[in-house]
């Protein structure tokens, strides 16, 4: 692919817009409305509910970690 075939390209990939996207910023242009401040609590409240399943998950490979046997290292002769 040539250099202009790859501008061209990346021109048509940046003109793609996510139709829900595309709704928001065509409808909802208003950042101070109610809806703004509820979409901005729901990205808090999906990042608090990713934390706590990594938190989780922490703490069940913690518990595994801690009651596995140990192994012994043992010469030979």
């Amino acid at each position: 692919m040539s250099s202009k075939e790859k501008e061209q390209h990346k021109e048509e990939r940046d003109e793609i817009v996510c139709p829900v996207g595309r709704f928001f910023m065509e409808f909802c242009f208003n950042k101070n409305s109610k809806f703004f401040e509820h979409l901005n609590r729901s990205k808090l409240e999906l990042l608090k509910a990713i934390r706590s399943l990594i938190d989780e998950k922490i703490e069940n490979l913690e518990k595994a970690g801690s009651s596995k046997k140990r192994v012994t290292k043992i010469e030979v002769e």
